[in-house]
């Protein structure tokens, strides 16, 4: 990520940010863009929301799905644990 942060940026990062796997330095821009970047923020989000979803339906867990998550996620996501 250089000095410019950018949306495209933020994307191509998003899953080493969420894994914490950034650099200090790369994360604080990381977060600085997201923080004034409404769409960027909204996309981190669901982002979120998709990855602990993902490990609730790998892990068996029955905690509610949020709202937030698209019905046709959570039926591929009932689907590949109906086949495992």
């Amino acid at each position: 990520m250089g000095t410019a942060k950018t949306c495209r940026e933020v994307i191509e990062f998003l899953a080493a940010y969420v894994d914490g796997e950034l650099s200090e330095d790369v994360r604080l821009r990381f977060d600085a863009h997201v923080a004034a970047c409404p769409a960027c923020s909204a996309y981190l989000k669901s982002y979120e929301a998709t990855v602990k979803l993902a490990k609730a339906a790998l892990s068996g867990s029955d905690d509610p799905v949020p709202a937030e998550v698209p019905e046709d996620l959570v039926k591929a996501i009932l689907a590949a644990r109906r086949k495992e």
